[in-house]
């Protein structure tokens, strides 16, 4: 898909990349990482041409990005920086707009397109009318993915994208991001600074350094087998509690031991149900699927007698949680299984805490 051929840059007597190599696969996410000023950026900057370089080559599907004009390369290449870039005297949806207007689309494909990504980044469609000083950090940095996406391009550049943002949020937006690459199935470049998001993100990491490609693999592999000392040191000593990065929620979700109900549905009857089907736990889900409550069946005192108990706000775990993360939510929640909702909120199963302690043997974490 994208293929850097022997690629060197300098700015004056500085060589800012220096005879690189990448192989880009189509669909996938390649993360480039290292320390400030390793020439990451420029790398990044160098496949739309906003940084020409000067000796080899950058071919997308086999064309040499010199043989395409810029004008169209950029048209074709979503691209999506820290400071995100909103024009603040535009709204959303003009935003969005911007690079479909430009290619002269009919204003109805525009307006079915603007709805189609504000759903894929949960956004409500009020967001359209909303000015980006309305917006809080995780919501400019999401319409501008969708601003990224807008004229469908093949290819996403993606220049630490979530910098900015607070831990809690950026976390988040990466869980949101991976669900959005599932459906679009982008080929994806992006930079970051912070391993642990180049683990969890990354289909492969490209490791620089001095404009030097240190490593290039798969995650579990440079985890594995750090090429040298920087590399270690990069990965932290902690590289073997990282791999469990690499396991996502979803990848452990279970169907077992639990029913759904109504959010409409007595109180009685839940009890009723659940009583029938010999379970302890039911989640209650609207007409969309969306988890509005728990019910928990418990023994009074160890006597026959049950008492329900409704919790409408339950702790839940994301899908793309990675399994440090879900672990993490389960002993501040003081549970043994939670809920696992997609980023739509939409109820998909639960994982057991049983289950992770079981993955983490296997990885002779523990």
């Amino acid at each position: 898909m994208i293929e850097l051929a022997e690629v060197t840059k300098t700015f004056g007597n500085k060589v800012a990349v220096n005879n690189i190599n990448l192989n880009i696969k189509k669909g996938s996410i390649t993360i480039l990482i290292g320390p400030s000023g390793c020439g990451k950026t420029t790398i990044l900057r160098m496949i739309n041409r906003l940084t020409p370089y000067d000796k080899g080559d950058i071919l997308i599907n086999g064309t040499s990005i010199n043989n395409i004009d810029p004008v169209e390369l950029r048209r074709n290449i979503g691209y999506v920086i820290q400071e995100i870039g909103l024009f603040p005297h535009l709204t959303v949806f003009e935003n969005i707009a911007i690079v479909p207007r430009l290619l002269k689309w009919e204003q109805k494909k525009i307006e079915k397109r603007v709805k189609e990504l504000l759903d894929l980044v949960t956004l409500d469609h009020s967001f359209a009318q909303k000015y980006p000083l309305q917006l809080s950090g995780g919501e400019k940095q999401r319409v501008g993915i969708a601003r990224a996406l807008a004229a469908e391009p093949e290819i996403l550049l993606m220049d630490e994208p979530f910098g900015a943002i607070d831990p809690i949020n950026r976390l988040k937006l990466q869980d949101s991001f991976l669900e959005i690459q599932e459906e679009i199935e982008k080929t994806v470049v992006f930079v970051t600074h912070d391993i642990n998001e180049a683990i969890k993100l990354g289909n492969k990491i490209a490791i620089v350094n001095n404009g030097n490609l240190v490593q290039y693999d798969e995650v579990v592999k440079i985890l594995n087998k750090p090429v040298n000392e920087f590399v270690e040191n990069l990965l932290g000593k902690d590289r073997n509690l990282k791999a469990l990065s690499l396991k996502k929620t979803k990848d452990l979700i279970t169907k077992d031991g639990f029913i759904t109900v109504s959010n409409i549905e007595s109180h009685e009857k839940v009890k009723e149900k659940m009583i029938k089907k010999d379970v302890f736990i039911a989640f209650a889900l609207n007409e969309n699927d969306h988890l509005k409550g728990r019910f928990l069946l418990e023994k009074e005192q160890g006597i026959e007698k049950l008492r329900l108990i409704y919790n409408s706000a339950p702790w839940i775990i994301e899908r793309q949680n990675n399994l440090n993360e879900a672990l993490s939510k389960m002993l501040e929640a003081g549970e043994k299984e939670l809920p696992v909702v997609d980023r739509r909120k939409k109820f998909v199963g639960v994982i057991k805490l049983s289950n992770i302690f079981e993955e983490f043997k296997k990885n002779k974490t523990f």
